[in-house]
This record gives structure tokens, C-alpha cells and sequence, in this order.
């Protein structure tokens, strides 16, 4: 038997698309939603699937952040003044749902939650999200 569990987290970051032809090629700011699904085993003494702290921990890390492809030559003059983030490929909506999830898994794993992210949407404006599913995986 699975529990799921729902977690809804904002953060607050600039980015832009190195590789797009359009206004999303410069570097530009967003309030990033982020819906999180996990199914898992419940612990047998707490009762607790994850702690949502765990993902709002995750989601955190991007919060206040400029985000660009580690390929983009903003990250060099950029980094002289502030931490970038830095992903592999442009960092749309669809690469950060991705690797948000992941990282959430990993995390989890860390602190010893039997959970895994079965879905996530990731919102760059109030109507535009990206969402990946990993329910048959």
C-alpha cells in the first residue's frame, strides 16, 4: 500500500533561455510555483510519508537565485558579483520540473523517506507550467 502526499512551494528567481528566439532570451524574473506528488512508505513510528519541510528545503534552494545554462557567458561575468545556479541545458519550466524532482527525491532519500516524486508541476507565471509524471516509471 502507497500514501501520497501534495506540497505546493514558491520561490522567487531570474532566468533566461541562451537558446530561444524570443523575449525569454533575456535575463528576466519570475514567482515560481512549485506542486509537488509523492507516494511512498509511511514510517511505522511517526506516521509521516515526508516531512514537507524536506521539499520546501528543495525548492528553497532556487529561491532568490539566477538560474542559467551552465553553457551561457552570463555565468561568468554574473558569478563575479552572486551565486549562480547553474543547469545542464536552458532553464525552462520542463529542465526545472525535472531536475527539481530529482533533487527532491535525492533529498528524501538522505533523510531516510521511503518517497518518491510521482508528479510535478513547475509554474513560471500564473499560465504556464510544465509538468513531468514519473507514475509509470
Amino acid at each position: 500500500m502507497y500514501t501520497r502526499i501534495y506540497k505546493e512551494a514558491y520561490f522567487e528567481a531570474a532566468h533566461r533561455l541562451l537558446h530561444y528566439k524570443g523575449k525569454c532570451f533575456r535575463l528576466h524574473g519570475h514567482q515560481w510555483r512549485v506542486e509537488v506528488w509523492m507516494r511512498g512508505d509511511v514510517d511505522a513510528q511517526t506516521r509521516i510519508l515526508v516531512d514537507y519541510n524536506c521539499i520546501k528545503q528543495v525548492v528553497n534552494r532556487f529561491d532568490h537565485q539566477i538560474i542559467l545554462n551552465k553553457d551561457d557567458p552570463m555565468v561568468e561575468c554574473l558569478s563575479k558579483f552572486q551565486e549562480v545556479v547553474m543547469t545542464d541545458g536552458d532553464p525552462t519550466s520542463e529542465l526545472m520540473a525535472d531536475l527539481i524532482a530529482g533533487l527532491i527525491t535525492d533529498e528524501c532519500k538522505n533523510q531516510g523517506f521511503v518517497a518518491e516524486v510521482t508528479k510535478i508541476r513547475v509554474w513560471e507565471s500564473t499560465s504556464c507550467y510544465a509538468e513531468c509524471s514519473y507514475e509509470d516509471n
